[in-house]
């Protein structure tokens, strides 16, 4: 039949045999891309080696500068803090989206858009200026008394300035993370747990939640890393950061690409530290769930009476 594939007799094991001995197909184009990059990092080491301007003296010797370290600590806390504070208020902001009340899920989706949409400098620089907005914050109750009241430079500092809206920011991002995530558990999981006569406090606990971290943890690191980056635009509203302590230094020496670069290795090695942080509970949540390309198989051997390196197997022997 045209078309057809044509079959040839051929001996037992001579197919196994072709396999044994076949080699890894040559690739040019593979050759001649690690051939440009290997070209590119020579270069790359060249210039950084061989480039007097970048002043790598003056790097070392600001690289563990006090002003430098104290600002890579601030840089580091307010990560975590807006990191913690939008991971509790996206969890709620999450829960109520998949809510079947109407009006919350409609206040938790524009939440959620406006958050998303306005940049996080605009957001920090209108929280900086509050004060022009509400001269004083008090709590009490609405149009009757107030239990307190300060004044409102006194409370928005550049620090509370910080959290307040980078916290913000993380709060929508990570809403949405962690809707995705509690989505991605398939309702058969609950129906099972619901039919073993889990709680639904348990069935979300011990089933749902489980589950959910392996899809959670991944885009909830890189954001977390985002943030982490995202610090260096607190420096606008002069707090000292790791970005602003640099900047003050190289104001004072106009030494200002090696103080850069004071900034962008610590800013390297705290992203790596907490990358690896992250791969580790990756793998911790990710037990059970190892993709079938990663899992190893046992050699195969098919009919043939031969193994792949062709050896021939006698009848009724295994190999």
């Amino acid at each position: 039949m045209p078309g057809s594939p044509v079959l040839t007799d051929r001996p037992a094991g001579t197919w196994t045999d072709d396999v044994a001995r076949s080699r890894r197909r040559v690739r040019p184009w593979r050759v001649v891309a690690g051939a440009l990059l290997a070209l590119a990092a020579f270069l790359l080491g060249h210039f950084l080696v061989t480039n007097e301007r970048l002043e790598w003296d003056v790097v070392g010797d600001y690289l563990f500068d006090p002003s430098v370290l104290s600002g890579l600590g601030t840089t580091v806390w307010l990560a975590l803090a807006a990191t913690a504070i939008g991971a509790v208020v996206g969890a709620l902001l999450a829960a109520a989206q998949l809510s079947d009340f109407a009006p919350v899920r409609w206040a938790a989706t524009l939440y959620i858009g406006v958050f998303r949409g306005i940049p996080p400098l605009v957001q920090l620089i209108f929280w900086f200026n509050l004060a022009y907005l509400l001269p004083r914050i008090s709590l009490g109750v609405p149009f009757g008394p107030e239990f307190a009241s300060w004044d409102a430079n006194d409370v928005i500092t550049p620090v509370t300035a910080a959290v307040i809206g980078l916290s913000l920011v993380e709060s929508a991002y990570m809403a949405e993370i962690i809707r995705g995530g509690l989505l991605g558990v398939e309702q058969g999981q609950r129906d099972a747990a619901r039919a073993m006569g889990l709680t639904p406090a348990q069935t979300f606990f011990r089933v749902v939640l489980p589950q959910a971290m392996r899809v959670i943890i991944p885009p909830g690191g890189s954001q977390f890393i985002s943030v982490l980056k995202g610090t260096a635009l607190v420096s606008v509203i002069a707090m000292a950061d790791l970005l602003h302590s640099v900047q003050v230094i190289y104001n004072r020496t106009y030494e200002i690409v090696p103080l850069l670069i004071v900034a962008c290795l610590w800013y390297l090695a705290v992203v790596t530290l907490f990358t690896f942080g992250q791969r580790r509970l990756e793998r911790h949540f990710s037990r059970g769930h190892t993709p079938a390309a990663h899992v190893r198989r046992p050699k195969h051997i098919p009919d043939g009476k031969h193994t792949p390196d062709g050896k021939h197997i006698p009848d009724g022997a295994t190999a």
